[in-house]
C-alpha cells in the first residue's frame, strides 16, 4: 500500500524538542509524526495510508469503539544501536499478536508488512526525537479501534489503525530495583473463554482498581489470581512472571487463555533453556509461592515485559501479610537474563536468534 505523506504544518521547534527527550519519563512525552490507515468493509478492506502530524482524530459521538469498546494495541520498542542505527525487537511477533487480538476481538487483521511498514515509516521519520538518557528507546503503540457510528451489538464495518511514538527513558524511575507486589483476591484480571489473552484496553482497565490497591499498600504492581479456584498465579497487570528455584530449574505459568503471550516472555524462555536450565509451564499457586519463599526453595521471581523488560520481585504482600523472595534483593538469574536480553535488543551482543530487525 502507498503511504500519503502530509506535512507537519509547524513541528515542534528543536530546543523544546530536545527539553522534552533530556528527560522523557516514560509514557508522557510524544513525537510530531503518527501513522494512520482507515479499514472500511464496503470499499473492501484496507484502503488508505498515511503519515502526517500526530493530532486529535475525529471520532462520533456514536463510534463503535466508545459503546463496545473494540479495540487493540500493541507495545514495542525501537532502540538505537552503535553507529546510530535504529532497530526493533521481535516486530514480527507483534504484527501477529496484534492480528491473534483482532480475531478475538471480531475486527479485520492488519497485513503484517503493512503493519511493519508502517513502524519503519514513522520510526525513520521521528527519529531525531530518540531519548538520549540511560536506557532510552521509543515506546511504539500502535492501536486500532471501530469507528464506525452506530449504535447496536455487532461488529463495526470501519476501523482505524494508528502509530505513535513516545519517546522514553526507564519504566521504573529507580531502575531495576527489586518490586513490591501486591496479590489482589478481590478482583481478577481475566477468566477462561474471556479475552484476557488479547491484548486489548478492557483487560487493563479491569486492573485499575486493583493497582490502586496495591499503591495504597505500598506496593509498585498488583498481581492476579485466576478466576475459578482464586488459586493460581496468573500474571501482573502488565507482566509476565517467572519463578527460579533452588534445583536449577524454572517455572512460568502456561499460556491457557486467561494470561498475555508477552513477547519478552518468550524471549526469556529460550534464554533460559540456552542456559542448560529446566524449563517447566505449569501452574503455580500462591500458596506454593509463599511456602517455597519461606523454606528457601524459591530463590528468584522475576516479572516481565516490554515496558519494564526483566524486574526483579523483592517482596510479596496481601492481606495474609507478606513475604521476601531470597534476600530480597536482586537475583543473579534475574539480573543475567535482564543485562543479556537488552545487550541483544541494543546489539552489544552478538543476535543468534535473528530477533533485532535493523531499520536502516
Amino acid at each position: 500500500m502507498l503511504f500519503d505523506y502530509i506535512t507537519h504544518p509547524s513541528p515542534t521547534p528543536e530546543a523544546e524538542r530536545l527539553a522534552a527527550i533530556a528527560d522523557p519519563g516514560f509514557g508522557k512525552c510524544f513525537s510530531d509524526h503518527m501513522v494512520v490507515i482507515d479499514y472500511d468493509e464496503a470499499k473492501g478492506g484496507w484502503f488508505s495510508a498515511a503519515l502526517g502530524p500526530r493530532k486529535p482524530i475525529p471520532l462520533d459521538p456514536a463510534a463503535s469503539v466508545l459503546h463496545y469498546a473494540q479495540e487493540i494495541f500493541e507495545g514495542m520498542k525501537a532502540y538505537k544501536l552503535d553507529g546510530g542505527t535504529m532497530a526493533l525487537f521481535r516486530p514480527e511477533e507483534n504484527a501477529r499478536r496484534f492480528n491473534a487480538s483482532a480475531r478475538r476481538m471480531a475486527m479485520p487483521e492488519l497485513p503484517e508488512k503493512l503493519f511493519l511498514e508502517s513502524i519503519r515509516k514513522l520510526v525513520e521519520q521521528d527519529k531525531s526525537w530518540f531519548p538520549p538518557v540511560e536506557g532510552g528507546s521509543f515506546y511504539l503503540r500502535p492501536f486500532m479501534f471501530a469507528s464506525e457510528a452506530f449504535l447496536g451489538v455487532r461488529p463495526a464495518k470501519q476501523y482505524k489503525f494508528v502509530v505513535i511514538i513516545s519517546p522514553s527513558g526507564s519504566y521504573f524511575k529507580r531502575g531495576p530495583a527489586p518490586v513490591k507486589i501486591w496479590v489482589s483476591q478481590d478482583y481478577v484480571r481475566a477468566a477462561p473463554g474471556g479475552t484476557g489473552a488479547a491484548k486489548t484496553g478492557g483487560n487493563y482497565a479491569a486492573s485499575l482498581v486493583p493497582q490502586a490497591e496495591a499503591i495504597e499498600q505500598g506496593c509498585d504492581q498488583v498481581v492476579f489470581l485466576d478466576a475459578v479456584e482464586r488459586k493460581w498465579i496468573e500474571e501482573l497487570g502488565g507482566m509476565n512472571l517467572f519463578y527460579v528455584f533452588d534445583d536449577g530449574s524454572v517455572v512460568t505459568p502456561p499460556l491457557t487463555g486467561t494470561i498475555l503471550p508477552g513477547i519478552t516472555r518468550d524471549s526469556l524462555i529460550q534464554l533460559i533453556r540456552e542456559e542448560g536450565l529446566e524449563l517447566r509451564e505449569e501452574p503455580y499457586s500462591i500458596d506454593q509461592w509463599r511456602a517455597d519463599a519461606e523454606s528457601g526453595k524459591l530463590l528468584e521471581t522475576m516479572a516481565c515485559g516490554t515496558a519494564a523488560v526483566v524486574t526483579p520481585v523483592g517482596t510479596v504482600a496481601s492481606h495474609d501479610g507478606e513475604f521476601t523472595i531470597g534476600s530480597g534483593g536482586p537475583g543473579q538469574l534475574t539480573m543475567k537474563l535482564r543485562e543479556k536480553l537488552v545487550a541483544i535488543q541494543r546489539g552489544a551482543m552478538e543476535d543468534t536468534h535473528g530477533w533485532v530487525m535493523k531499520l536502516d
